[in-house]
């Protein structure tokens, strides 16, 4: 049994392997496009009409939404938020 990482936790075995950031950054994501969907589900919004508010394409709104792309401005999720009637709050911890 390989004990490299007995006892360490799961950060610190990303930390190793150098994926931390990427692994965070995918995390956030994940956790921003749902968020995103369950408001479009309780304001009964569509994907069109979402695009429409934020002045973009539907297949632009799906790359945005897609979990796996963390690569995503500041911009962007300001105009999400906005069109949905929301507000983008964003804090280091």
């Amino acid at each position: 049994m390989n004990s490299k990482h007995l006892g360490s936790n799961f950060d610190d075995f990303l930390q190793e392997e150098g994926i931390l950031e990427h692994a965070e950054a995918v995390a956030i994501k994940r956790v921003i496009s749902f968020q995103i969907e369950q408001e479009m589900k309780l304001r009964k919004v569509s994907k069109s009409v979402l695009a429409a508010r934020m002045k973009t394409t539907v297949p632009a709104l799906e790359k945005f939404l897609d979990p796996g792309n963390s690569k995503v401005t500041i911009l962007t999720l300001e105009r999400a938020a906005t069109a949905l009637g929301k507000k983008l709050k964003i804090e280091l911890a």
